[in-house]
């Protein structure tokens, strides 16, 4: 059901960025306080006006503009100016911003008493950059071409969910037939049939395939270079697949249909490629078009927030996210010795982690966990700690343990990591917990291996290791794509990318994660979700190690500093620019 919202996930956090550039889904925790950090920046503060450029600064380029194509969840960062989608996200600091609002759409969906089917009506008075009405027909066309194996790269759950969507081909092949799950009786409302109950469905509907395309106007694998604007704006230059992409209003866009978007620049010049450094040496200096920059996917470092830290004119244009996002160990229990859960609460109990969080950048980049969901309300957090090892561990009871396994002189055991600079499945994280590990009486013996061969071989079922690190995000913020992909038993993959590191195929948790799925009431599906996280932490099938904070720096002209726990990131669509 979930298995492949890695994609936009592992992205994300190769760059400490992701489709963040795009605007993903949600990914990075904040304090326990909940206080929201968009405030930290001097752009949340002062009055906004309408006009002016908006630089955008960035290492990946927005290549492949289609909604089709795009991995979003929120309707994006970028691509929520000009793809406007049936939900969205809520465009405000911290928690309120990880609720799903209606877009497009009158309301977030109408579902019938099962959740197998859900329903949308359409605001009067959405037109396209053209001035033509956006009407369901061209939604259900927008959905049908991300089908096609040509415009691949989107977000999977339709593929799963839709009745008939596992062999639909795109419209394209389909001989003007459509895909009968999705109907359209009249120009203002779409239904889509599902295969089973999915009360998050209005989730779903924030993803970019949602986006209307009207089919007269598509030119498959060249709409990218000129999209049809439903947003606020459209599409004057895309050059180097989305390397330099320029953005101008959209004269035909009615604010008073969208409650989200402020668009207060007229112009957004968005410029990719750019190293990290350099990017955030521009937006420190601002000077010139720089003063009115800002960047949707480059993170500041420790050395920078160490320099930052001493000049406080910098510091107040500094803005702190968080993202459903989790760092942790992995086991895979069909390896020994960690087929001895006692050996596995024993490295629960030795892991130090406060080491691993300097490892990771220092508690300015990284905050600890015991739990595998975020600690966040809309992910259904519920706090525990089973296997209590305090800032530094419990060496003493970990050999306790170890000891009462068999291993009273320690064992020697190998721990598989990626050798990319990340400072998450990193070299540095990797060898503190040898260190930590070393002080219970385990030896580590490190594996390294290239980011992609890491990849591959943790996430292939055959040969996956008994002992690495790993990481994982939500597409959007709830427990369900945090635990389905990696606890459900029925998305073990024999023969590709397999997520469920711990192969675990337990009948009381499977049947719990389609019980929770047919709720549509998503306060009362949280409290479910924590309650089976906090289940299945017994097991000491991972040991969670910390969540990312995003700290990222914006230009000294800018204002109208968002950042939701949906995306962790500046939101684009509230800047403004003196």
């Amino acid at each position: 059901m979930f298995r492949h919202s890695h994609i936009s996930r592992r992205l994300a956090a190769v760059t400490v960025s992701l489709v963040l550039a795009g605007g993903a889904a949600a990914c990075g925790p904040k304090g326990s306080d909940g206080e929201s950090s968009g405030g930290a920046a001097s752009g949340a503060t002062g009055s906004q006006q309408k006009g002016g450029t908006l630089t955008v600064l960035n290492n990946e380029p927005q290549s492949d503009f289609d909604p089709a194509r795009l991995y979003t969840s929120g309707g994006g960062n970028v691509p929520s100016l000009v793809f406007r989608t049936l939900t969205t996200r809520n465009r405000e600091d911290g928690a309120p911003g990880a609720k799903v609002v209606p877009d497009l759409a009158t309301d977030t969906g109408k579902a019938n008493a099962d959740a197998t089917e859900w329903t949308y009506t359409l605001k009067d008075g959405l037109k396209y950059e053209d001035g033509t009405p956006i009407t369901t027909a061209d939604v259900k066309y927008g959905i049908e071409r991300s089908f096609a194996a040509e415009l691949s790269g989107g977000a999977p759950y339709l593929r799963d969910w839709l009745v008939g969507g596992d062999t639909y081909q795109g419209p394209y092949k389909d001989g003007g037939k459509g895909l009968d799950s999705i109907v359209v009786p009249d120009a203002k409302t779409i239904t889509f049939k599902l295969r089973k109950p999915e009360g998050e469905f209005p989730f779903v509907a924030t993803q970019t395939q949602f986006a209307p395309v009207p089919k007269a106007k598509d030119t498959g694998v060249k709409y990218e270079e000129h999209p049809v604007s439903s947003g606020p704006y459209k599409v004057v230059k895309n050059e180097n697949d989305g390397e330099r992409l320029t953005l101008e209003r959209n004269e035909n866009w009615d604010p008073k249909t969208d409650e989200e978007r402020k668009a207060y620049p007229d112009r957004i010049d968005v410029r990719s490629g750019l190293d990290s450094a350099v990017i955030n040496q521009r937006l420190s200096t601002s000077s010139g078009a720089d003063a009115a920059a800002i960047t949707t996917d480059t993170n500041l470092g420790p050395a920078e927030l160490a320099q930052i830290g001493a000049d406080k004119n910098l510091a107040a244009r500094v803005g702190t996210g968080h993202f459903g996002y989790i760092n942790y160990l992995a086991f895979n229990p069909k390896v020994a010795p960690f087929d001895n859960p006692k050996v596995r609460q024993a490295i629960s109990y030795a892991i130090n982690r406060t080491s691993v969080i300097n490892a990771a950048g220092g508690s300015a980049l990284a905050e600890p966990a015991t739990t595998f969901l975020p600690e966040r309300e809309a992910f259904g957090h519920a706090a525990y700690d089973h296997f209590p090892a305090g800032k530094t561990g419990d060496p003493t009871k970990a050999k306790q343990l170890l000891a009462e396994a068999g291993f009273k002189d320690g064992l020697t055991i190998t721990l598989t990591h990626s050798t990319a600079q990340n400072r998450q499945t990193s070299p540095e994280v990797a060898t503190a917990v040898q260190q930590a590990l070393a002080a219970a009486g385990i030896t580590v013996k490190l594996e390294g291996l290239e980011n992609n061969a890491f990849n591959e071989k943790r996430w292939d079922v055959k040969n996956t290791p008994g002992f690495f690190l790993s990481r994982w995000g939500a597409d959007w913020p709830s427990g369900a794509p945090f635990l389905a992909p990696i606890f459900d038993g029925r998305q073990i993959v024999k023969d590709g990318s397999n997520y469920n590191h711990a192969q675990l195929d337990d009948p009381a948790v499977n049947t719990e994660i389609d019980e929770i799925a047919k709720l549509t009431d998503l306060a009362a599906a949280g409290k479910r979700w924590g309650a089976l996280d906090k289940k299945i932490g017994e097991q000491a099938l991972d040991v969670p190690l910390f969540h990312p904070v995003y700290k990222r720096l914006v230009g000294k002209d800018v204002k109208g500093v968002v950042i939701s726990d949906w995306t962790g990131v500046l939101d684009i669509s509230q800047v403004s620019v003196k």
